[in-house]
């Protein structure tokens, strides 16, 4: 009891100090109500502490630290991904929207706002979203106090409603120009009945970033999501990506992450319409021991003849570490469903780590459910095979290299979308060497 007590003393003055210079932006009555919903939830919480069942593989600290810690600025010699793609973009420079450098926020079939002008309004669709997700806890006492003190003092973001099928992809871009940013941001994505778009994210955001999603995908609606972070070493970046998806409606999410201090990329899935379908995929790349990279996901199926994948691949030397951790949650009543989840590294030498804690839990007997962990080194039959035909061995470190990553890239349905990304992978390879 005197340990627990002391646990609870330190996560109150820890929230206290990160917190203070915080304050909570003005908006319509349903955003306060939502945001001094948030903050309770925060106050109750506390912030994360390596004592917490699943922030024990990462160290929050630099997250909640009081200040940001600074982080040089990263010239991307390669160019921004997808930069070839006819795309609507909105950008945002350290966690500010900049409408310069953004397109015109009107398209066909879409309506895109800033979060900012969205929470004034006392109608808005976004009452029925920012926050909802991100308060609601599917899988029982997880507590999620980073989202919480986003939802709580995130004075930025877009919200998107899609209400047709879109053709072109909305691409959030985030710019990092002041090495001591601390960019807090927040969107709301709505698809609605038989809708569909796609959201690219790509840039580094800040020397800190907290960015939280809330994507509520209507019946027979799909939401597809390709998401690029890094190469920039130094930047602290918390995600949390929420999803509730409607009957026969589709959510597609994959990450690909190079380098980083420090990545936490969370993902919680409701899957509460019968026949929906989720999958969630990524790809890191992490080289020394300063790289740190964290994919938690919670899936709960809640509805009949659901389908879920997770796959997830990380590539690691030089002391870098690597977690995952999954929960597949069948609630009673969800017969038929079908979940699988895949974690995996590939270690380059000794000295790196790879954490992996996959779960499930199931409450219901018709059901095919499988996960699986492995962790393992390049393999010397491929490599005395591809070196015995002439390959030079940095080439064929290569190639198999990202023939392991090739599981989780297949995920991805756009070629050009997928093709982008690979060649990035094989340039970080390349330069690593």
């Amino acid at each position: 009891m005197v340990a627990r007590a002391a646990l609870a003393k330190a996560k109150a003055d820890l929230t206290a100090d990160r917190l203070d210079g915080l304050t909570s932006p003005d908006g319509a009555a349903w955003a306060q109500r939502a945001r001094s919903e948030a903050l309770a939830r925060l106050t109750d919480m506390g912030l994360p502490h390596r004592r917490d069942e699943y922030w024990k593989y990462t160290d929050p600290s630099s997250l909640v630290a009081p200040v940001a810690p600074k982080a040089a600025l990263f010239d991307n010699d390669e160019g921004p991904a997808f930069d070839g793609v006819d795309r609507i973009k909105i950008v945002f420079v350290d966690g500010v929207f900049d409408a310069e450098s953004s397109s015109d926020l009107q398209a066909e079939g879409l309506e895109i706002e800033r979060l900012s002008e969205a929470t004034q309004r006392d109608i808005h669709w976004a009452k029925e979203l920012f926050g909802v997700l991100e308060a609601r806890n599917a899988q029982g006492a997880v507590p999620r106090p980073m989202s919480a003190m986003n939802t709580a003092f995130a004075e930025d973001g877009v919200c998107i409603r899609a209400f047709a099928k879109v053709e072109k992809p909305v691409n959030l871009i985030y710019l990092h120009k002041s090495e001591a940013s601390d960019a807090i941001l927040h969107h709301c994505v709505k698809v609605e009945a038989g809708a569909e778009v796609t959201l690219l994210e790509t840039g580094p955001a800040a020397a800190r970033f907290s960015k939280v999603m809330e994507v509520d995908v209507g019946d027979h609606g799909a939401f597809h999501h390709v998401r690029a972070q890094g190469r920039d070493h130094e930047r602290r970046a918390y995600t949390a990506q929420y999803g509730r998806l409607g009957e026969g409606s589709t959510y597609k999410s994959f990450t690909l992450t190079a380098n980083g201090v420090l990545t936490r990329n969370e993902t919680i899935i409701e899957l509460t319409g019968d026949d929906a379908v989720t999958h969630v995929a990524g790809a890191a790349v992490g080289d020394g021991k300063d790289f740190h990279h964290d994919d938690t996901v919670f899936i709960t199926h809640d509805a009949v003849g659901c389908e879920s994948r997770q796959v997830f691949k990380k590539v690691l030397r030089n002391g870098a570490v690597g977690v995952f951790q999954g929960k597949i949650l069948v609630q009673p009543g969800a017969q038929k469903t079908d979940g699988y989840q895949i974690s995996q590294s590939l270690l380059l030498d000794d000295d790196s780590q790879f954490l992996a804690k996959p779960e499930l839990e199931i409450y219901a007997d018709d059901v095919a459910c499988s996960h699986g962990s492995t962790s393992g080194a390049i393999s010397e039959e491929a490599l005395f095979y591809l070196k015995s035909r002439g390959v030079p061995h940095h080439e064929a470190t290569n190639l198999l290299t990202l023939a392991f990553l090739a599981e989780a890239l297949d995920e991805i349905e756009n070629q050009t979308y997928a093709v982008d990304l690979h060649e990035r992978l094989a340039n970080w390879l390349n330069r690593r060497n």
